[in-house]
């Protein structure tokens, strides 16, 4: 028994010690270009990008959403179809950011009102 108690514990310290670099990456590369550690807005808005660009966030903020209305976490097909309903929605969210940063006039101006929708919905058609 006691051997097991070991064994489980070592077997835990191991995956510890595996998932911190992965979750770690983003934070590592969290440095300006004269090589300093990023804070504040700054560091918050490069994780959120860095763990987007690799996948890493999404499944894990759509996980903790994943409540019923009674504040209750969601369990089996219903937590599944909200899980693959958040990622799509961020996904399309992250590409209609992408169009309308592209919105921008001849002039290099950021278009506005109607002139914009028009161009991110464009865009959107042509897949990003």
């Amino acid at each position: 028994m006691h051997k097991l108690i070991c064994a489980l514990v070592a077997g835990m310290f191991v995956t510890l010690a595996q998932a911190e670099p992965a979750a770690g990456s983003c934070e590592a590369q969290a440095v300006s270009k004269d090589g300093k550690p990023l804070a504040g807005a700054a560091k918050d808005a490069f994780l959120k990008k860095c763990r987007a660009d690799k996948g890493e966030g999404d499944a894990g903020s759509c996980e903790a959403k994943a409540l019923s209305k009674d504040g209750k976490p969601l369990a089996g097909a219903a937590k599944d179809a909200f899980i693959k309903k958040c990622q799509s929605d961020a996904a399309g969210n992250s590409a209609n950011a992408a169009c309308e940063s592209k919105a921008v006039s001849k002039s290099g101006k950021p278009l506005a009102g109607a002139a914009k929708d028009k161009s991110v919905q464009k865009c959107l058609r042509e897949g990003a």
